[in-house]
This record gives structure tokens, C-alpha cells and sequence, in this order.
């Protein structure tokens, strides 16, 4: 070192410290993500401008930036709920949600990067509550379980957008009754389609029964009918009909003789 020149010295320390101003004065913000800046001597959080984009970003080296992950994510929780009768039920929910964009700067000032630990969540287990305290554990179990994720979703949006959080979707992944009351309700469906069914069998049967009453009067009807319209002399005419064609077969040998009942003759065949 003695042998360096006087210059050399403060040339060395002037690179070296430029490199390290350089460094903390540079940053690269990955896809979806943006930065918040803060300014040390400027007036802390930047909230009225928008926040800093994806790519390579220069800075002050007094400044700050804070990174938070702007598109969609999902966060899960398990809650322990009351039904409307006071019952305790299992609740297995997520949500898809994002930070508002043009609002990161007052989300950080205000919730930190941890909104999702202090306004989401809690949000969340608060509407859930809210709302399966309206339904029955039957409710839950079977027809209401659309219902009720809907009604998640909306109680628990209108807690967290004016908090700069944006929701997207709530999804109920499961609902656990305990095992008694879950047994109850099978037994009750399973009773309740078998009921159906017999109905539904009954029904068929009476259908069914209505159908040949129906069938059968318009039989009597036809053959009264056609009772009333065969007279006397339209029988002795299809006698005559008859007659007449077998007497022109070739194959047939008949014999005439005398006359029957009605003045129809007596035909003998061959046979």
C-alpha cells in the first residue's frame, strides 16, 4: 500500500463506494409483483403516485422499496362455527383475492404487508360465522351449501374492499357436521327418497290402474256400438258375401242344401 501512488488510495475508496451506492440505489421488481417506495427524508410512503412497476428500477439509496405480490393468491382457513340450533361445525374455506394496484402505497401505509394476518382472514371467519348462524345443519349438509358460499363472499367483500383489497372469489371446500348429527341426517334423506319413491310408485300404480278403466270402457263403448249397428238383414248380407266366395273357389267343393236359420243356406264342405 505504501508504494500506491497518493492518488490511488482515494480512487480505490471512490469506486468502492460508488459500487455500494449503486447496489442500494438499483433494484429489479419480478413479474407480478410491484414495489411501494418509501422516502426516508421525503414524506415516508408514496401514496400518490402509482406504485413502482415490473423491471429495473433506480432509487434513491436513503430510499426504501417494498415489494408485495399483485396478482391473484389464495388463502385457506379452517374455522370452528355455530349452526343456527348452536351446533358446532367444521368450515373449510379459501379465498382468491389481490391487492388493489393503484392503492398498494395506502394499503402499506396503513395494513403493512401483513393485511392478509390483520383484514383478510379475519374478515373471513367473521362473515362465516355470520352467516351459517342462519342455517340448520341439514341446511348446510345438503341444499344450502351454495347459498351460504355466496353469502360468504359478499359479507366478506364488503369488509375488505374499502381496505384496498380486492376479492375475487370464496370458495367452501368443506363442511363437517359431527358424527351424530351427520348420521341423523343421512338416516332422515335416506327415509325422505325412500318416501318419495313410494309415492312416486303409488302414483305410477294409479296411473296405471285410470289407463285400463279407460281402455276398457272405450271397448264397451266400441262393441256397443257395433252391436247396435249389426242388424238382421246386414248379417244375412255378409252370409250372402260369404256364400258367394266360396262357391267361386276353385279349390273348395261345397254343397248346398236346404236353408238355415234365417233363410241362409246350408253349405257342407270337403272338410
Amino acid at each position: 500500500m505504501e508504494k500506491l501512488p497518493k492518488i490511488g488510495l482515494p480512487l480505490i475508496f471512490t469506486v468502492i463506494l460508488l459500487i455500494i451506492l449503486i447496489s442500494k440505489s438499483t433494484l429489479t421488481i419480478d413479474s407480478g409483483q410491484a414495489g411501494v417506495l418509501y422516502r426516508t427524508f421525503g414524506g415516508g410512503v408514496v401514496i400518490d403516485e402509482p406504485p413502482l412497476g415490473e423491471g429495473f428500477q433506480l432509487i434513491a439509496p436513503w430510499n426504501k422499496v417494498f415489494i408485495y405480490e399483485v396478482r391473484q393468491q389464495e388463502v385457506f382457513e379452517q374455522m370452528n362455527v355455530l349452526s343456527s340450533n348452536g351446533l358446532d361445525i367444521k368450515l373449510d374455506a379459501s379465498a382468491w383475492f389481490q391487492p388493489v394496484y393503484n392503492e398498494l402505497g395506502k394499503l402499506h401505509q396503513e395494513k403493512s404487508d401483513q393485511y392478509k394476518q390483520r383484514v383478510l382472514l379475519p374478515a373471513i371467519r367473521s362473515a362465516a360465522r355470520s352467516v351459517v348462524g342462519r342455517y340448520t345443519p341439514e341446511q348446510l349438509y345438503s341444499s344450502k351449501r351454495d347459498a351460504i358460499q355466496a353469502e360468504i363472499f359478499e359479507e366478506t367483500k364488503a369488509i375488505v374492499e374499502p381496505q384496498y383489497i380486492q376479492l375475487n372469489d370464496v370458495l367452501v371446500r368443506d363442511v363437517t357436521l359431527p358424527s351424530t348429527i351427520k348420521d341423523a341426517i343421512e338416516r332422515k334423506l335416506r327415509q325422505e327418497q325412500e318416501s318419495l319413491e313410494y309415492e312416486f310408485r303409488l302414483e305410477k300404480a294409479s296411473k296405471e290402474a285410470q289407463r285400463q278403466i279407460i281402455e276398457a270402457q272405450g271397448k264397451a263403448d266400441a262393441n256397443k256400438l257395433l252391436s247396435a249397428s249389426l242388424t238382421d238383414k246386414i248379417l244375412r248380407d255378409k252370409g250372402i258375401e260369404a256364400t258367394l266366395k266360396l262357391a267361386e273357389s276353385a279349390n273348395s267343393k261345397v254343397v248346398v242344401i236346404g236353408s238355415g236359420k234365417d233363410g241362409m243356406p246350408i253349405i257342407l264342405g270337403n272338410q
